[in-house]
């Protein structure tokens, strides 16, 4: 047991037997219910990751966005289906309908992975992650999730660098820093850029940290989920602030950003107009 509790709670058979463990104490344990058998050669404790189980049972393995949410990285859009990974010719493949709709619970990415994967792993690597993220996901989410895991260090550039990346990768390693600390970070100065205007990000103005500083006054603020109650009262205090000192403060929310982007860069544009980003 101690063995499966090191590998979230579900491991092959093989990986299981040794000189205190038998078929037959395996065998008992299923009967018992202390183990689950998922398909024919893995075996899950009852309280193993539901998704590592929903992927033994498929044959495949978690990667893409599904891969990358539990790494921790910025993830962007409907993250209800699970992304699953497998090779080309793979054979054993079990995805399970969805209710009426017949539709599969998973995206299947089937590719020739650019870092073999162990045998009998249920989690892609971060590499064959970032692959699939490249040629899943709009270019702009997919940029952002890749500078989340090079800011996070889970890669290297120069290793990526190094790979034999597929031209969609390739393009979004051209432009992928490690500076960016949220997806925002790499959304917005990247839809702005075109105004040829100076724009930092996460920078302390007057006690307070910011979003992003358009040229030398304009601020833009972006709102989350957590922007309510006392939050809500110290950003308006410090709103005020900045606006005594002479700076301007867009203040949007992060759906509008991701949603009604048109809206937001308008707001910008006119500020930018009146040279409401200079100093005076």
């Amino acid at each position: 047991m101690q063995r499966l509790h090191a590998q979230n709670g579900i491991a092959r058979q093989s990986a299981l037997l040794g000189r205190d463990t038998s078929k037959r104490d395996l065998a008992d344990a299923v009967a018992a219910g202390s183990l689950w058998r998922i398909r024919r050669s893995w075996l899950a404790l009852p309280s193993a990751d539901p998704q590592l189980v929903a992927a033994a049972r498929a044959g495949v393995v978690l990667g893409c966005i599904t891969q990358a949410q539990r790494l921790g990285l910025w993830v962007h859009g409907d993250t209800s289906r699970q992304h699953v990974c497998a090779p080309p010719s793979s054979g054993g493949v079990r995805l399970e309908p969805e209710g009426s709709t017949g539709a599969p619970k998973a995206i299947v990415h089937w590719f020739v992975p650019v870092v073999a994967r162990t045998p009998h792993v249920l989690e892609d690597g971060i590499e064959n992650t970032l692959v699939a993220i490249a040629q899943c996901q709009p270019f702009e989410h997919a940029l952002a999730v890749w500078e989340s895991a090079l800011n996070k260090s889970l890669i290297d550039r120069e290793v990526l660098a190094r790979l034999r990346l597929p031209g969609l990768a390739r393009d979004i390693l051209a432009e992928a820093t490690p500076f960016a600390d949220s997806g925002l970070e790499t959304i917005v100065p990247r839809r702005l850029r075109w105004l040829r205007v100076r724009i930092l990000h996460q920078i302390w103005l007057h006690g307070h940290r910011v979003d992003f500083l358009i040229g030398d006054r304009l601020v833009l603020q972006i709102d989350g989920g957590h922007h309510v109650g006392l939050q809500r009262d110290s950003d308006n205090r410090h709103d005020a602030e900045l606006m005594l000192r002479g700076y301007h403060v867009i203040r949007v929310g992060y759906r509008q950003v991701m949603d009604d982007w048109p809206h937001v860069q308008q707001l910008v544009m006119n500020a930018v107009a009146q040279g409401l980003h200079l100093a005076r």
